[in-house]
């Protein structure tokens, strides 16, 4: 993916508020039953009710972060769990600072 498509995907504030929340979990999010939040990362239906939007709404936000590389999925049962790709952004932010 090119970074002018990573850009779009960053030019969308509850993308960008999904991405800060995920750096600090555990100050956003409550202890979880199943999933580590800092190893497994955070379940959607979780990110879904913060930001106030359906399921199949966050799949779309989601499916945009995971396209640019900037978040990791994993399923754990019936559910998706998302972290931040802490590498990819890094890389990013470098990149960046080099222009």
């Amino acid at each position: 993916m090119s970074n002018a498509e990573i850009f779009r995907a960053l030019a969308n504030e509850r993308r960008l508020q999904i991405l800060s929340w995920l750096r600090d979990p555990t100050a956003h999010f409550p202890p979880q039953r199943d999933g580590d939040l800092i190893e497994d990362g955070v379940c959607g239906q979780s990110i879904a009710e913060k930001l106030e939007i359906n399921a199949s709404t966050l799949s779309e936000h989601m499916r945009v972060l995971q396209a640019s590389e900037l978040v990791i999925a994993k399923r754990i049962k019936q559910w998706t769990f998302y972290r931040r790709n802490e590498a990819r952004l890094a890389t990013l932010a470098a990149e960046i600072g080099a222009i």
